[in-house]
């Protein structure tokens, strides 16, 4: 694996304009990605996950500040890049699958001309060649009978048939970079092992990178390089995958896998106590400091730094050390 990383983003912040003023749904992000390398993005629903990967997208409405000291892709810096040359990019490089298939699909138009009209963006194929390499998409993705699947319209299809041609859209023009968001909700067990499967397989014979944003942990431990836990806009901590699930270091981390259902003690689940912070209700100190039994008056008043790389980068004053495993990596 390429040590050079394909995205390299730092100091992302998001911020979103509201009648009380504004909301930073993400602060202060920093996000490598490697050649071919699987980089899971967990966290519990509000924590930032899609809209840091919306942000890079260039995809967020026009309340949406975005800053970063550095949005790099590839050697080319997406902040200073003309929007012209950016549309070039976005679709063809670095393409994204978005949550709610029966949703993201336009339900005036078949899936064949929905994923056609990658292809004439960003491609010089005729239309007989696009036509071609749509079915060729189809068949690619595990679409049976795709030549007659062309025609059909999204309410045609099921939620599994609905994602394989999100999937398939997104990689229409060989995409180096696949965001994936939320790829198998909604999805019954076995269609999401055959999406994700898939999107294994397809990373394999490409060589492109995959951002796989999820809150099913079982998902990250099978299929992850990396991991990174996000909360409340911060990325909280980010390690290898391995040692993350054996070692977590920042106590969100801990809590987040003491919460899985098979770690549940006499058939009782473990909960995280209190709410993630929104607006008007954010600590001056850690985040995360209100729902911490390992919390201290430091950690309620002073905002706190990343811990090195040797634990995890935790976002944490008191970080946990040699902890006792959590949870084993599947064989």
């Amino acid at each position: 694996m390429s040590t050079t990383p394909l995205l390299d983003i730092e100091g992302l912040c998001v911020s979103f304009a509201t009648r009380g003023g504004s909301f930073k749904a993400v602060d202060g992000v920093n996000l490598k990605v490697a050649p071919n390398e699987v980089l899971a993005i967990v966290g519990e629903s509000g924590s930032g996950k899609s809209v840091a990967m919306l942000a890079i997208m260039g995809l967020l409405p026009w309340t949406a500040t975005i800053t970063a000291k550095r949005m790099m892709f590839d050697g080319q810096d997406l902040l200073t890049m003309p929007a012209k040359q950016r549309r070039t990019l976005i679709g063809k490089d670095v393409a994204m699958v978005f949550q709610e298939p029966m949703s993201s699909l336009n339900p005036c138009f078949t899936v064949g001309w929905q994923i056609n009209e990658a292809l004439a963006a960003h491609t010089t194929l005729d239309r007989a060649q696009r036509k071609a390499r749509v079915v060729e998409l189809l068949e690619l993705v595990g679409i049976p009978d795709p030549v007659r699947r062309v025609s059909a319209f999204p309410h045609q299809l099921s939620g599994g048939m609905s994602q394989r041609v999100m999937i398939a859209m997104a990689l229409a023009c060989k995409p180096r970079l696949l965001i994936a968001d939320e790829p198998t909700t909604a999805l019954d067990v076995t269609i999401q092992a055959q999406i994700m499967d898939l999107l294994q397989t397809l990373r394999r014979d490409t060589g492109m990178a995959l951002v796989l944003i999820t809150h099913d942990l079982g998902v990250v431990a099978e299929c992850a390089d990396r991991v990174v836990v996000q909360y409340a806009g911060r990325a909280v901590e980010q390690q290898a995958a391995a040692t993350l699930f054996s070692q977590p270091h920042h106590p969100y981390t801990a809590s987040l896998l003491s919460a899985l259902p098979e770690r549940a003690v006499g058939g009782r689940l473990t909960a995280i106590d209190g709410l993630v912070p929104g607006q008007f209700d954010r600590p001056a100190g850690c985040l995360f400091a209100p729902r911490c039994h390992l919390a201290t008056a430091r950690c309620h008043n002073e905002v706190p730094v990343a811990a090195g790389p040797a634990l995890g980068e935790a976002l944490c004053h008191t970080p946990i050390i040699n902890a006792a495993p959590l949870m084993e990596m599947p064989a």
